[in-house]
């Protein structure tokens, strides 16, 4: 399917067994519920579906379930990460091959290179396929900073380069790239508590988290706020906030996972190191997910 770089996209979770397998009719119904819900695509295999847990056999079985679930339905985008440029050019040609979209392309993992050696990496994934990418920038998550210089530069040199996930979590970026970009690339923000901010700025499209629990609410919030409604995107972004914060802290996979559990939508199980949340973190973090629930404006 072609991929359009709008609206709101899951960074789907990998679901798991009682075995920490990864559960492919769970996986394949969660894809379903997302669409179902007014989604326009998913991501999978990147940071909160766990795929640096994954082997490289699960990554393309996980791909393959994600792909037959929404043919013809969704676009399915493999996010592109690994250790090694080789690795990773090896994962996008098998993306491409299993009938993914497009590719979520990601700096290398571990290896904190210049610029020069980042170029390189990213060049060579973006070289290995003809579908359509966005860079993933996230200096939080990931120390590489893609500046918008860097953008422009990457994008010059491969035309496949289409968009961007933005997750700098500075909002003037947004504007940055907009001044310095031609008006064909999308801007895609991948903060879930900056999304209303961003699209005022000129953003077009949500990579989200707490849309694996809350989809209804997330659709609702992007079109809300897309329109230009203010006052109703806000009076529900104010709902939301406390739950979408959880999507920008180091424990973000396990929170959001047990917020799917919370809601009857998938289990909090995680792979190691990642634990499941317990004691006073899991009270704080279920009393925040009834205070949501119970108060939802949509219902």
């Amino acid at each position: 399917m072609k991929m359009l770089w709008q609206g709101v996209i899951p960074a789907i979770t990998t679901p798991f067994d009682e075995n920490l397998r990864v559960d492919h009719p769970a996986l394949a119904k969660h894809c379903a519920w997302m669409i179902d819900s007014g989604c326009t695509g998913v991501v999978a295999l990147g940071s909160l579906g766990e795929g640096a847990t994954l082997t490289m056999t699960e990554k393309v079985q996980v791909l393959k379930t994600c792909v037959t679930t929404l043919s013809g339905r969704a676009p399915v985008v493999a996010g592109i990460s690994a250790l090694s440029t080789a690795e990773a050019v090896s994962l996008a040609k098998t993306a491409e091959e299993t009938g993914c979209s497009g590719l979520m392309v990601l700096p290398p993992y571990v290896y904190l290179g210049d610029w020069r050696e980042t170029k390189a990496h990213v060049g060579a994934i973006l070289s290995a396929t003809k579908l359509p990418c966005m860079l993933y920038n996230n200096p939080i998550a990931y120390t590489v900073d893609f500046v918008p210089e860097q953008v422009k530069e990457l994008v010059a040199e491969h035309p496949n380069l289409e968009a961007i996930k933005e997750s700098s979590a500075d909002v003037r970026r947004v504007m940055a790239l907009r001044l310095l970009m031609n008006p064909e690339f999308r801007i895609l923000v991948g903060v879930d508590d900056a999304i209303v901010e961003s699209l005022e700025m000129g953003a077009v499209g949500w990579i989200a988290g707490l849309v694996n629990a809350f989809p209804k609410e997330s659709v609702d919030l992007f079109n809300l706020a897309i329109s230009g409604d203010k006052k109703k995107a806000l009076e529900l972004y104010r709902w939301f906030l406390p739950l979408l914060r959880t999507d920008t802290v180091p424990k973000f996979v396990q929170l959001i996972k047990l917020a799917q559990e919370e809601v009857g939508k998938g289990s909090a199980r995680v792979r190691p190191p990642r634990l499941t949340l317990a004691g006073a973190e899991l009270a704080a973090a279920r009393q925040t997910i009834a205070k949501a629930l119970a108060t939802n404006p949509g219902h």
